[in-house]
C-alpha cells in the first residue's frame, strides 16, 4: 500500500485512542474509542437505532475491479484484581491500572470485479482470556470478547465506464440481554475506529465526491454514506485509492512531515502536546509509562526529541514554487499596506529572503531577515523578533552589486 495512505489510515485508526494527559486516571480517558464505532445489532435495536450497527461507504469508480480493506480496533479489557477488581494496584513500586487495550483487525478482500453480483463476506474473531500473576498481590486479567460481522459489497453502473461502489460493514456480534445496558461490555463487542480503504485495480481510479467533474456530479450527489466519508488518498493528483474515514477529511489528507509520530490527535497540535508532555512531573510520567505500550512509546519519543525537531513544529507554513522570488534573494523593503513604527524603521533596509511561504488563502508571504541585523543568525533559525513578513509587492529586487 502507498506509504502516504498507510500513514493517514493509521492516524485514523488511533485517533482519540488515548488523549493528553495520557493517563488512565484522566476523566477524558474513561470513555474510549469515540470514533468509527459500529455497535452490535441487538444493542442498536435496543437504542432504537440511535447507535448504528452498520457503516456504509458509497463512492464512484472508473475501474474494472477494486481491492477492499476494512480495518478496526478490537477492544481488550485489562482488569486488575486484588483479588477483587480494582482501578489500580502498586506492586514493588510499579503501578498497574485497569485499562482498555486494543488489537488491530483487518478484513482484506483482494479483488472485486465491478461487473460482478453483490457478495457478502462473513468474518469473526475469537474470544480470549489470559491471566498474568502479580506475585501474591493480585493478577492482571486480559479479556477479549468474540466478534462477528459481515462485509457486503455491491456495484452498479452509474454512467459510461462509471460504477457506484458500495461497501457496508455490519456488526452481528451477539449480546446477552442482561448486558445491553452495560456500556463497558458493549464496547468490548464493538468495532472501533472502523474505516475502509478501496484500491482501484487495473489502472483505473476513483472520482472525488468533494469536487466531482461535471459529468459525474449527479452520480456523486446520489452517493449515500453512513458514519463515514470517502476521500481520495495518496499522492496528490492520483486517484487509485479512496479512504473512507469516520473523521471528515478533505481529498489527499496527510500528516505534516514535521510530526515525530502518533500523538492520537491528528489536528496537528504536536507542538502543544509535546511541550505539555515535557512539563509533566516524574509521577505523572510514571503513570503514563504504565498505561500501555502505545503511551510508553509516545513518552519515550517525546523525551528523546531533539530541540531542533521541536523548533520545526512551530508556526510552519509551506514554501510555494510559484512566487517571483526565491529563498536567498536580496531585496529592499518597501512597505505599502501598513504604517506602523516597525515599517517606518525597516523601510528602505536591505533584507534576505529566508523563506517564501503561502497561507491557507494562497497568499504569498516573504519571510525576511534584515541583512545588518546583529541578530541575523537568530532570524535564519526562525526565532521570533528577527524575521519580518511582507507581501511580494512590498519589496523590490536588488541588482547584483547593490
Amino acid at each position: 500500500m502507498d506509504p502516504l495512505v498507510e500513514k493517514i489510515a493509521r492516524a485514523v485508526l488511533y485517533e482519540g485512542f488515548i488523549l493528553y494527559p495520557y493517563r488512565a486516571s484522566s476523566k477524558k480517558n474513561q470513555t474510549r474509542f469515540t470514533f468509527g464505532r459500529v455497535y452490535p445489532r441487538s444493542y442498536s435495536a435496543a437504542q432504537d437505532g440511535a447507535e448504528p450497527f452498520v457503516m456504509r461507504t458509497e463512492c464512484l469508480a472508473k475501474a474494472d475491479a477494486v481491492g477492499i480493506s476494512v480495518r478496526f480496533l478490537h477492544p481488550l479489557s485489562r482488569e486488575i484484581n486484588a483479588p477483587e477488581p480494582v482501578a489500580e494496584l502498586r506492586v514493588e513500586g510499579k503501578l498497574h491500572q485497569s485499562w482498555q487495550e486494543a488489537v488491530e483487525r483487518e478484513i482484506a478482500i483482494p479483488r472485486v470485479p465491478l461487473d460482478a453480483a453483490p457478495q457478502r463476506i462473513s468474518f469473526s474473531f475469537p474470544a480470549s482470556r489470559t491471566v498474568e500473576p502479580l506475585g501474591a498481590a493480585g493478577t492482571i486479567v486480559r479479556r477479549q470478547e468474540a466478534l462477528e460481522g459481515e462485509v457486503e459489497i455491491a456495484s452498479e453502473a452509474a454512467g459510461a465506464g462509471l460504477f457506484k461502489v458500495s461497501v457496508q460493514i455490519a456488526n452481528h456480534t451477539p449480546v446477552p440481554e442482561s448486558l445491553l445496558e452495560n456500556q463497558r461490555e458493549i464496547v468490548l463487542r464493538t468495532f472501533a475506529s472502523t474505516h475502509t480503504i478501496l484500491q482501484a485495480e487495473g489502472g483505473g481510479g476513483f472520482v472525488s465526491l468533494m469536487d466531482p467533474p461535471p459529468d459525474c456530479a449527479g452520480a456523486a450527489a446520489a452517493c449515500r454514506n453512513i458514519g463515514t466519508w470517502p476521500v481520495l488518498a495518496g499522492e496528490k493528483g492520483k486517484s487509485a485509492t479512496m479512504l473512507s474515514s469516520p473523521i471528515i477529511l478533505y481529498d489527499y489528507p496527510e500528516i505534516a512531515p514535521e510530526s515525530a509520530g502518533d500523538l492520537c490527535d491528528g489536528a496537528e497540535i504536536d507542538e502543544i502536546l509535546t511541550l505539555r508532555i515535557k512539563t509533566m512531573t516524574d509521577e505523572e510520567k510514571s503513570e503514563m509509562r504504565g498505561v500501555d505500550d502505545f503511551a510508553r512509546r509516545i513518552l519515550d519519543r517525546t523525551e528523546s526529541l531533539p530541540d531542533e525537531h521541536l523548533l520545526k513544529m512551530h508556526g510552519l507554513m509551506r514554501e510555494t514554487k510559484t512566487a517571483p522570488f526565491k529563498t536567498g534573494d536580496r531585496v529592499r523593503i518597501r512597505p505599502k499596506s501598513r504604517a506602523d513604527a516597525m515599517d517606518m524603521a525597516l523601510a528602505g533596509r536591505i533584507a534576505i529572503i529566508e523563506a517564501v511561504e503561502q497561507d491557507a488563502e494562497d497568499k504569498i508571504h516573504l519571510a525576511l531577515v534584515v541583512e545588518d541585523d546583529p541578530g541575523r543568525d537568530l532570524g535564519m533559525l526562525r526565532q521570533p523578533g528577527h524575521r519580518f513578513f511582507y507581501g511580494t509587492d512590498e519589496v523590490e529586487s536588488l541588482r547584483e552589486g547593490e
